[in-house]
């Protein structure tokens, strides 16, 4: 495609952003922007493979090195009075809007400006000049449990795909290139007291009192700094939800906090569970019982993998750690090396009013797109 002058790209990502902004995905109703991608490219150059509501395209195989874009189809749930509220699917378009460069729409950060540069360079490439073999993967159920992601699945349905020798992730980066992601671990410590009258709590045993010394804990234990592959890591460790909400004149017999790990790549999912049960059976006085609920491992930095520099060469801009988790981590236990590197604001993830910028739109597009029509330097140049 001839290049376009730097507004008229622009104008283009932004329209193609809204429309998809416009398109009702929250988690668990991702099937109609599924649909809609599949017949996007229906009779095109680009083979499909669906699973649920998920769908890999490849391009033509040209026996080169395979380079993936993925991405999640998934929002959260719009909020409404300061709380989330998936409602029900409108029949309609969700309101998505232009103010000068910002776009505005549900799930426009997080993460459909980064599909919108998945399908702009879908339009845009020769895919048989290209010096690698391109796939495509859109996904749902991102926003939810490690375990009902609908990334593994499709993995399985396309088992190509691991044939990959770079993934790349555009979740919300800033355009900036990150490596490697935290760990996330949630779990539930619960106590259990004895329900009595507020008015004669002597005959009870408040649950949520007996909480108070894991929740001093928390408060009180420091963020960990790990030094991985030239990247500073940061855990962090937080009480997200309690339970349950309990009445105003009644001791309460049951209470539990929900506890967030964030963890870094040094620590196996077997080693943060570990570390999680010793701080609550110590912080509770052993009190506490925890219930994990949902872990999904951290992502190591795969700085050494030969796609992986290339594309930080390309890029021109140091490297960061991901303060978060990605399915990076995902992608490399399935021995796919993978970035993080997306347009969208960081800041702007989940939240009310979200938006995004069009100039890191921009300039994350021509970022990809070098990398992807730049083939390795010859090992004997230079």
């Amino acid at each position: 495609m001839p290049s376009e002058a730097p507004g008229a790209l622009g104008d283009r990502l932004a329209r193609l952003c809204l429309d998809l902004c416009a398109r009702y995905s929250v988690i668990g109703h991702e099937r109609a922007l599924c649909d809609h991608l599949q017949a996007r490219f229906a009779g095109s150059a680009w083979q499909a493979t669906r699973c649920g509501n998920a769908l890999a395209l490849r391009g033509p195989r040209g026996g080169r090195p395979l380079v993936c874009l993925a991405g999640h189809l998934d929002t959260v749930p719009p909020a409404r009075g300061g709380a989330y509220d998936p409602g029900d699917e409108p029949a309609e378009r969700l309101p998505a809007w232009r103010e000068g460069d910002l776009l505005y729409g549900l799930g426009a950060s997080d993460m459909k400006s980064g599909l919108t540069l998945m399908l702009a360079l879908a339009e845009d490439l020769d895919l048989q000049a290209l010096p690698w073999d391109l796939a495509l993967v859109f996904y749902d159920r991102e926003e939810g449990p490690y375990l009902e992601n609908g990334l593994e699945p499709l993995l399985d349905a396309a088992p190509w795909l691991g044939q990959s020798a770079l993934g790349v992730l555009l979740e919300p980066s800033d355009d900036m290139v990150q490596l490697g992601c935290l760990g996330s671990m949630h779990g539930w410590a619960c106590f259990e007291g004895q329900r009595a009258h507020s008015a004669r709590p002597w005959q009870g045993r408040n649950a949520m009192h007996m909480a108070s010394g894991l929740l001093a804990a928390v408060a009180a234990h420091p963020p960990r700094e790990v030094l991985l592959g030239g990247l500073l890591f940061t855990e962090s460790l937080s009480v997200t939800m309690v339970k349950p909400p309990g009445i105003r004149n009644v001791v309460p017999q049951r209470f539990a906090l929900n506890l967030n790990f964030r963890f870094a790549p040094d620590r196996s999912p077997e080693q943060a569970e570990a570390w999680l049960r010793a701080f609550v059976a110590r912080a509770s006085a052993g009190q506490a019982r925890l219930e994990i609920t949902d872990l999904a491992p951290a992502g190591p930095v795969a700085s050494d993998a030969p796609l992986v520099q290339h594309y930080l060469a390309l890029s021109g801009v140091p490297p960061q750690p991901k303060l978060g988790w990605t399915d990076v981590a995902r992608l490399s236990l399935r021995g796919i090396p993978a970035v993080n590197h997306g347009p969208g604001l960081s800041s702007q993830a989940h939240q009310a009013g979200e938006h995004t910028h069009l100039g890191p739109l921009v300039a994350c597009y021509h970022s990809l797109r070098r990398f992807l029509e730049t083939p390795l330097p010859d090992p004997g140049e230079g």
